[in-house]
């Protein structure tokens, strides 16, 4: 053995000394005999990382068959948008390093937009919405031995679907393997939802069986405030510092609701910093959310360095899906952002709502995962006691567009026969319907048209993107489209926000283009392209970020192979599209306005005397988000792609100028004029 095989990295505990190790037999012999198996384990007992391990060594990946382990994939409201991808890249990263194979081998993961598996690959650890899409190209997902739905009982949108899926494979392809990886609130529901096929629910053993692990959990004392606090970011960076000047050592965990308020705490927590005696050990905070790179949030795994306490301020990715170890002492804010779907304005927003009793649980046990440890809940007892049981389903309360059109293309027409798990309101379903209708992806029979419809499906954008893209070469704009639904399809700004805010702002201006924030991005893609692409540094001069517009230029080339293997024509027009858009006598931008309005009609808004917005039915007041550069600009007439509710305001963002006229007359079955 080489001197160096004798070590196992820091950051992995030795398999064999997980919880779930004393399980390896029994938990074999039950998937081996039950067509679903649902295993509660605590985050942490090691289910994610070893038992597809496990299964892979007995067998399950013989003849050429891979092991699929999903990741809930949950809101994908960019502003908000929790990083499973970072649950799926981690693991996967985690296990390759157990086995000593190198990523994309043995083991490997895909995510939107980034595909790390080879032939190779026996173990593939991916999102749930990626592995749906995958049943596009191969329904009975023939690949697969074995699917491991793991933390399902987050209920996200994709994962529900994802069971009525396999649930209805599991008829056709009864060697199929399900094991659906769950807290104890949820497993009796998962165990009824399968066990339905049966003749009678008391013979509900021949299908499913549940086996439970018992996490390493240490005991955590609990400490709630005696009154409500009123500003709990404030709180929060206070009682982190009280914990590191009175508290032994041990790192700490914070839970916020988003990037806005981590990147807050985190310029407090570095104004108080030279404040610390000189002689108490220093503070390394670092931030856990959606919009950072794989590299930044690979550091909150790193042991803190000597004389250090760790502080991570996180989104709830850190409450189930990730387990980083040395974490002793967990702060809760009490709150999570929450996507919810109002079909009556057609508005989705991402809204701080009080969490769940399950999630506070599922957060304060993230304290005792190596010794005992403490929680510190930013709110009163009472408070706790009044919270619900349980957070209610996304299926529940977002725009179900996407999800019907996925089952559709999957062939399920009839969508009020799926099984779900938790069935939608029948309204969600009436305002989705509507809208595909509208887009042109469904005809009068509510069958997905072709191509249009079929296409639609296929690409992994939202529908409304997706629309814009497949009409772009009618309206001769097509390589411009697919860059700004590359930039719009980041996770994360492209912006780096600085506190020399005047040279940020005359740096956005150099891009800035008069008819608004799609072809802002439009410029500032292609002046990346030509000038800083080689060269970090104009990113740095221009306040950009490098890694987000390497990975614009990524997406932009899937997205071109996509439109490629659909028979489109991607000749590329010249530079930012001058010459070959002078067709047909529109000035190029007002052709991308155009067919950027062909997809987001659906999102238009008018613009009132006082510089706010309203919606069409003019049922809801909208602000220009910050960032955007229709903030303090005029506009009559504009549709946006992204909405955010920030306290009492709602926020657009990535707004455009439209004309009036051009919302009926690309959208006619979706508004009619008053007579």
């Amino acid at each position: 053995m080489a001197e160096s095989d004798a070590f196992i990295p820091g950051l992995f505990r030795p398999a064999s000394l997980l919880p779930i190790a004393r399980h390896r037999e029994a938990l074999l012999y039950t998937v081996e005999t039950y067509p679903v198996t649902i295993l509660i384990g605590q985050t942490g007992s090691g289910k994610t990382t070893q038992l597809p391990q496990y299964l892979a060594q007995s067998g399950w990946c013989n003849d050429g068959k891979v092991v699929g382990v999903t990741q809930a994939s949950l809101s994908t409201i960019r502003s908000g948008k929790i990083p499973r991808r970072v649950a799926a890249t981690t693991v996967a990263r985690r296990v390759a390093d157990e086995i000593r194979s190198p990523l994309g081998q043995d083991v490997g993961y895909s995510i939107r937009f980034e595909d790390v598996t080879s032939a190779a690959t026996k173990i593939k650890f991916l999102t749930d919405g990626l592995l749906l899409r995958e049943a596009l190209v191969d329904p009975l997902l023939s690949r697969y031995s074995i699917i491991m739905v793991d933390e399902a009982h987050e209920r996200s949108l994709s994962s529900d679907v994802l069971l009525g899926v396999l649930k209805k494979i599991r008829k056709k392809r009864p060697e199929l393997r399900i094991v659906v990886s769950s807290a104890t609130i949820e497993a009796e529901s998962f165990l009824r939802f399968f066990a339905t096929d049966d003749e009678e629910i008391g013979q509900d053993q021949r299908t499913a069986r549940i086996v439970s692990i018992d996490g390493r959990a240490f005991p955590v004392d609990i400490h709630y405030l005696t009154d409500p606090c009123e500003d709990y970011l404030e709180r929060a960076v206070h009682t982190v510092f009280g914990i590191h000047t009175s508290e032994p050592a041990g790192d700490v965990l914070v839970f916020l609701t988003g990037r806005d308020e981590i990147e807050k705490a985190l310029q407090r927590v570095a104004d108080r910093l030279p404040s610390l005696p000189a002689s108490a050990d220093k503070v390394l905070a670092l931030p856990m959310y959606a919009g950072l790179t794989t590299e930044q949030q690979m550091y909150v795994f790193e042991p803190a360095p000597e004389n250090h306490r760790k502080v991570i301020f996180s989104t709830n990715i850190a409450e189930a899906s990730v387990t980083i170890d040395g974490i002793v002492y967990v702060v809760d804010c009490g709150f999570v952002k929450l996507r919810a779907y109002n079909p009556t304005t057609g508005i989705e927003t991402l809204t701080p709502t009080p969490v769940s009793k399950a999630s506070a649980t599922q957060r304060a046990g993230r304290a005792g995962r190596t010794k005992a440890g403490k929680c510190y809940r930013l709110y009163p007892e009472a408070v706790f006691q009044s919270l619900p049981a349980t957070t209610v389903p996304e299926i529940q309360r977002s725009n179900l567009a996407p999800t019907m059109l996925q089952l559709k293309a999957l062939g399920i027409d009839n969508i009020a026969r799926f099984d779900f798990l938790t069935p939608p309101p029948a309204e969600l379903i009436i305002r989705a319907l509507e809208l595909l209708y509208s887009l042109g992806a469904l005809d009068d029979y509510a069958k997905l048209t072709s191509p249009l419809g079929t296409r639609m499906a296929e690409l992994a954008l939202e529908p409304m993107l997706a629309k814009c893209l497949l009409s772009s070469p009618s309206f001769g704009c097509l390589s411009e489209v697919l860059t700004i639904a590359a930039m719009v399809s980041l996770q994360g700004n492209v912006w780096f926000t600085h506190d020399e805010k005047k040279r940020e702002e005359s740096a956005r201006r150099k891009f800035a283009v008069e008819e608004g924030d799609h072809l802002t991005l439009l410029n500032v893609y292609q002046a990346f392209v030509t000038s800083g692409r080689k060269d970090a540094k104009w990113c740095q001069q221009h306040y950009l970020n490098f890694k987000s517009m390497i990975r614009a230029v990524s997406i932009r080339n899937q997205l071109r192979r996509y439109l490629e293997r659909f028979g489109i024509d991607v000749t590329e027009s010249l530079g930012s599209g001058q010459g070959v858009l002078r067709a047909g006598g529109q000035p190029p931008e007002e052709r991308i306005r155009r067919c950027l309005t062909s997809g987001y009609f659906a999102h238009a808004a008018r613009m009132q005397a006082d510089g706010t917005f309203r919606t069409i039915d003019g049922g809801t007041t909208l602000h220009a988000h910050p960032s955007s550069l229709m903030f303090n600009r005029k506009a009559d007439w504009v549709i946006f792609t992204e909405i955010m509710e920030t306290g009492e305001k709602t926020y657009i963002r990535d707004v455009t100028k439209i004309e009036k006229g051009w919302l009926t007359e690309y959208a006619p079955k979706y508004y009619r004029v008053k007579q």
